[in-house]
């Protein structure tokens, strides 16, 4: 069947000129900031990315239409609509057939991303293995996605409210490659570092374009996180940190909180214990990665002329 596949205009442009693109979620727009800060973040991470040399491609299901980027009007009609869905693996078809609006997690950015041949997506930190795993079994999509699908996906690590060692544990399993930018430790999300050490170190684009190529090339499946640490001048040092996600942690359990509405309600938590400065840290990450996944698509298209 014919896929509901809808390019912006500037996406179509850059696809049939061989333009490098990135691809960006919607979650953290409709999910992760309230408005007017979702809209002014979304348009200053795409710029990024134009500033970098490729052409951004935010990713929504709008009206049962898949759109890879967003037009300027379609883009301030998501940071604004309310009961938008959260759409991952499981549920980005449903959503598609019922003609629905939704809004896409890292898990359902890769397929999309996949499907248009975008091959660098950039994101905050992926979801991971919860704390309590072992009772709740609640792990992210997002670590099998990575397994299966071909793209890369650049990140400040995990969420730091995760169970990172054992994230990482699991991505091990899953033969995804986890690469650390310019440091040994695996990024802590809001902190630059943390005691566990990364499986794998690249310390330029080229290097890491290379990877993902080569990865096709040997028929090996799935993708690469590559773990970019957020710049010291913005980061919470994981030290301070530490006592605040565990506070969040105890108020969820307090508040019988689970499933999908435990990363939510942690980030609104965190925010709140740090005034605010959880969320600076968040925005200026972001950016970070959006430009370092703009750097290693223009490799990527370079490699490949």
């Amino acid at each position: 069947m014919t896929l509901p596949l809808t390019f912006s205009a500037e996406v179509a442009q850059a696809r049939a000129a061989g333009t490098p693109i990135v691809a960006l979620e919607s979650t953290i727009i409709t999910h992760g900031m309230p408005h007017p800060q979702n809209i002014e973040v979304a348009r200053a991470v795409e710029a990024d990315i134009r500033t970098a040399g490729a052409v951004p491609a935010t990713i929504a299901v709008l009206d049962g239409q898949l759109h890879i980027g967003l037009e300027t009007t379609e883009l301030d009609a998501l940071a604004q609509a309310r009961n938008v869905a959260k759409l991952s693996r499981a549920d980005l078809a449903a959503c598609i057939a019922r003609g629905g609006t939704g809004a896409t997690t890292v898990a359902a950015t890769m397929i999309a991303a996949r499907l248009a041949g975008i091959a660098v997506f950039a994101t905050g930190g992926i979801g991971g293995v919860h704390k309590g795993a072992e009772d709740s079994f609640d792990i992210s999509a997002d670590l099998m996605e990575l397994a299966q699908t071909p793209v890369t996906v650049v990140a400040a690590g995990a969420k730091a409210i995760l169970d990172v060692a054992k994230t990482l544990e699991v991505l091990e399993t899953q033969g995804v490659p986890v690469i650390a930018v310019g440091q040994d430790s695996f990024p802590a999300f809001w902190s630059a570092s943390s005691p566990l050490k990364a499986p794998l170190r690249m310390d330029d684009p080229a290097q890491i374009a290379k990877a993902h190529t080569l990865r096709a090339a040997l028929g090996l499946p799935g993708g690469q996180l590559v773990a970019n640490p957020i710049p010291a001048e913005d980061e919470i040092p994981a030290a301070e940190m530490a006592p605040v996600i565990a506070q969040a942690q105890a108020d969820a359990k307090a508040h019988g909180i689970s499933g999908k509405a435990v990363t939510p309600y942690l980030l609104q938590r965190i925010f709140e214990l740090t005034d605010g400065r959880s969320l600076t840290a968040n925005i200026a990450l972001v950016r970070n990665n959006a430009r370092l996944a703009a750097g290693i698509a223009a490799e990527i298209a370079r490699q490949a002329a």
